[in-house]
């Protein structure tokens, strides 16, 4: 006979699952249970639907029951929701949401995908009329009908993540008034508080109201249909709609049922081939708990990139062969009125979370190609290093241009265990219009080295006290328009004259705007004895931490 497997949920997971069994198995039964109406649909897509960008619906659609059907002979079960499992008789218990029912299916190897499911807190009012998630299609199509029926002209989005500013992005483009509450002290969670500032200042300039470090409290719902939330700080916000947009939790409902074994932090536990602690059973996606690679830790992670790479490991292992999934580091991206925020690897805040000490960073704001071609762009570039190996831990990057290129080139650098001379070495392609000889990443693993040789060691603007000397090397302008308020000036062109002035005991801090001078300073000062720092990203790093402070 030949093999049965069960896949329970589609979308990336669970379909990228099938289509790799199909590749792998041509004589395997293969059956695609999904409790929605699209079994493989682009959810990454939906804020974009909603604003318009993309205006057909068909182009979320991955792929259709038909081509399953059709291509790989692979039963798709759409609006069949799979609500037990038998672990002993190895069956399943189908519910058909359309004509009513249930029946018992048999597996000899079962698949769970089955995602996650929208965070909704018990918040009075949060479960009334005009409040919105945004995880399906059918989401998608609440939320616009909702704008065109009302005719809706102001939105409030309870949270600042990756949907939720996309959901912000997408109104906006729609012509809504939008504010942004969100519980944290910054947008973007995931991203380190200095790295967050400018993409808050670049939501204010496009008219987003932010209101940070508050949360709602109650969702009021008046007899014309609009809505008023109430925030922690006392704010009473009038809306047309509300998108909630606070977090998902992994969808392990069927799971538990089943006494599988779940992970400490509350996702389906799964080994190195996406098995879960019954061997006949696999799981894959958002509902399963990974390896953080850079940490070591457990994580939960609800990204299509992963959720497929797991799909086809767990494919490969059911068709008897012994891939490992090396676990996530959290590459991500978003895009956000023109300007790009992108991460890979671990930031401080997680490795502080992890217990995780041995770590440096540098921050540094080049262009994002030479700045004799016309339209160069900085990129505002945080790296996140082992100082005592020079292991590449993370990093992350704002800008307009150029952003995902040098974050996707580190994504793949601490893939390959490489440290910051690789970095410094690394050859990338160069004209004018695309980078420059030294590109940023290169830039970045230069000045790491740097660190590490003792050539140019780096400081933080949280090194900064009574005890140091704080060197400004810019030129007056610069100073006049805004200064530390401890600092000493002597521009770099006069430093050399001017040595003589600086305390000859005291470690010396330097900045610049950028880091540039501040490193040719540091390198004077230190070859005359003096114990001279770099702090890194200069001025413009200290203006991002002062707006971190002022949310």
């Amino acid at each position: 006979m030949s093999k049965r497997i069960l896949i329970v949920g589609g979308v990336a997971g669970g379909a990228s699952t099938a289509a790799r069994l199909r590749r792998l198995d041509e004589q395997a039964d293969i059956v695609m249970y999904e409790r929605g109406a699209f079994v493989s649909f682009a959810n990454c897509g939906l804020p974009y639907h909603v604003g318009g960008v993309i205006a057909e619906e068909d182009k979320l659609l991955v792929a259709k029951p038909a081509l399953f059907a059709d291509r790989f002979r692979i039963a798709v079960k759409a609006r069949h929701e799979v609500v037990a499992i038998d672990r002993t008789a190895k069956t399943v218990t189908v519910r058909d949401l359309e004509a009513g029912g249930e029946f018992q299916d048999r597996y000899d190897a079962l698949v769970l995908s089955p995602g996650a499911t929208a965070i909704i807190p018990p918040i009075p009012g949060i479960t009334g009329p005009g409040i919105f998630t945004m995880r399906t299609i059918p989401d998608a199509r609440a939320v616009k009908g909702w704008i065109s029926e009302r005719k809706a002209t102001r939105a409030v989005v309870i949270g600042g993540g990756f949907i939720g500013l996309e959901m912000v992005e997408n109104l906006r483009h729609l012509g809504l008034a939008v504010t942004l509450v969100e519980k944290a002290e910054q947008v973007m969670p995931p991203l380190d508080a200095e790295m967050a500032a400018p993409v808050r200042r670049h939501l204010e300039a496009n008219g987003v109201t932010v209101r940070l470090g508050d949360g709602a409290t109650a969702f009021e719902h008046a007899a014309d249909g609009t809505i008023t939330v109430r925030t922690e700080q006392g704010a009473a916000l009038t809306a047309d709609l509300v998108i909630l947009s606070i977090g998902v939790r992994p969808d392990t409902t069927l799971a538990k049922q089943a006494g599988l074994d779940l992970g400490p932090r509350g996702g389906i536990r799964v080994d190195a081939q996406m098995r879960t602690s019954d061997p006949a059973i696999w799981a894959v996606g958002d509902a399963v708990e990974v390896a953080d690679a850079v940490t070591g830790g457990s994580t939960l992670l609800a990204l299509a990139g992963p959720a497929n790479r797991q799909g086809r490991l767990a494919a490969a292992s059911i068709a008897g062969r012994a891939p490992a999934f090396r676990g996530v580091q959290s590459t991500a991206v978003c895009g956000l009125f023109g300007l790009t925020v992108a991460s890979t690897g671990a930031s401080v805040k997680a490795l502080v979370r992890s217990g995780i000490t041995d770590f440096t960073v540098i921050h540094l704001h080049p262009a994002h190609h030479v700045g004799y071609y016309p339209g160069a762009k900085p990129i505002h570039l945080k790296l996140v290093f082992r100082p005592s190996d020079g292991k590449v831990l993370g990093a992350q990057a704002v800008g307009t241009e150029g952003v995902a290129k040098r974050i996707d080139v580190i994504a793949m650098a601490i893939q390959m265990g490489a440290t910051v001379e690789d970095l410094a070495e690394t050859e990338l392609c160069y004209a004018p219009q695309y980078g420059a000889a030294k590109d940023p990443v290169n830039l970045a693993g230069m000045i790491a080295v740097n660190h590490r040789s003792g050539d140019a060691p780096i400081a933080q603007w949280g090194d900064v006290n009574e005890h140091v000397t704080l060197l400004d090397v810019r030129e007056p302008g610069e100073w006049q328009a805004g200064h530390h308020p401890l600092a000493v000036h002597i521009p770099l062109h006069q430093l050399r004259d001017r040595i003589g002035e600086l305390p000859q005991r005291r470690p010396v801090l330097v900045h610049c705007a950028v880091g540039l001078r501040a490193h040719t300073a540091v390198r004077i000062l230190r070859q005359r004895g003096i114990d001279a720092r770099n702090i890194t990203g200069g001025w413009t790093t200290w203006k991002h931490c002062q707006d971190a402070k002022a949310r």
